[in-house]
């Protein structure tokens, strides 16, 4: 699916808000037209005061494309925005707000696309992962996938129960977890930032070298983890990247 620029802008009522971390949300809306997209993709939310002044935010989409005609987006919040502490401390089930999309046509998988997968994630940067990650169990597809997924500490872990009891479950999903400030809590999880050596370890749980990896977070993550990456030998042509932030 290619990006959709001039897609209308169209309303999407709240119908759940379910919290995943202090600082992270998931709310799930009812969209007035659905669309088809990629897992991997994103959309445009608008916000209108009542003055007429209008902010606008990006959030990747969390849901995978089988879930119809309600998407979910895992929102942070940060005190000094605009939009995200509309969505954590006002807005409520049954609220309405705009948006459009999908949008996004480089940053996406669908299991067609073959894999393996290595995907890199650093705190809200896993959501389009996690996508990704429910599209293959959906699809009951068999791609191998290895996820890794960075954050400060354990109860940042977005998605948290979702992501190690789909790692139990050991049908070619590899989640391998890494908290930078905080003493690990799984025996296969790692205690600092992802470097060479843990992408190589990493590697090492896919049956063959990978055909895609995609990584998100932060500008500074994003450069550091791909970075990691290509010294781990994989090469940069298929290596997707998404960034946000400073």
């Amino acid at each position: 699916m290619s990006e959709a620029p001039q897609s209308p802008w169209q309303t999407a009522k709240i119908t759940r808000i379910e919290k995943r971390t202090a600082r992270v949300a998931s709310f799930f809306f009812a969209l007035s037209r659905p669309f088809a997209y990629r897992a991997g993709q994103h959309v445009d939310v608008r916000l209108t005061a009542p003055d007429g002044y209008q902010a606008r935010r990006t959030y990747s989409i969390a849901s995978a494309p089988e879930s119809g005609a309600t998407i979910e987006l895992a929102i942070e919040k940060f005190d000094d925005g605009e939009v995200s502490p509309f969505f954590h401390d006002i807005a409520a089930v049954g609220d309405e707000i705009e948006l459009r999309g999908p949008l996004g046509g480089h940053f996406v998988w669908s299991d067609g696309d073959g894999g393996p997968l290595l995907l890199v994630g650093g705190g809200s940067g896993v959501v389009p992962l996690m996508a990704m990650v429910r599209h293959r169990t959906l699809r009951k597809s068999a791609v191998p996938v290895a996820l890794m997924f960075s954050v400060r500490v354990w109860d940042e872990v977005i998605f948290r129960d979702e992501l190690i009891g789909l790692g139990d479950r050991r049908d070619g999903f590899e989640l391998v977890l890494t908290l930078t400030r905080e003493a690990v809590r799984r025996p296969s999880a790692y205690s600092r930032r992802i470097d060479t050596a843990m992408v190589m370890q990493a590697l090492t749980r896919l049956p063959r070298p990978p055909a895609l990896a995609f990584v998100c977070g932060s500008n500074a993550f994003v450069s550091a983890a791909a970075r990691a990456l290509i010294d781990a030998g994989i090469s940069a042509e298929i290596i997707r990247t998404e960034r946000y932030g400073v």
